[in-house]
């Protein structure tokens, strides 16, 4: 592995730093938000096979440590979609 492909690694991982040492379904969550532009609180419970409750949480200790973006829905004010602001 050459030094620029080593800097290429380290910068990737610096990104996740902040995610690190969240609970794994914390992690899911913002790798499925990595993927995937904007989802809402339901689609994301979908796409992680998670429970909602548990969602939720993950969210919470995401926007927590300010990785993830939430706004309200245009279509649907009473959703917010979420964001990945890695």
């Amino acid at each position: 592995m050459s030094s620029s492909e080593a800097v290429t690694v380290d910068s990737t991982s610096d990104r996740w730093a902040p995610v690190r040492e969240l609970p794994p379904s914390a992690k899911l969550v913002a790798k499925v938000l990595d993927y995937n532009d904007t989802l809402t609180q339901s689609q994301l419970a979908e796409e992680t096979l998670l429970p909602p409750r548990t969602v939720r949480y993950a969210l919470t200790r995401l926007e927590d440590e300010g990785v993830v973006d939430s706004r309200f829905s245009f279509s649907d004010a009473r959703k917010r979609l979420y964001t990945l602001s890695l």
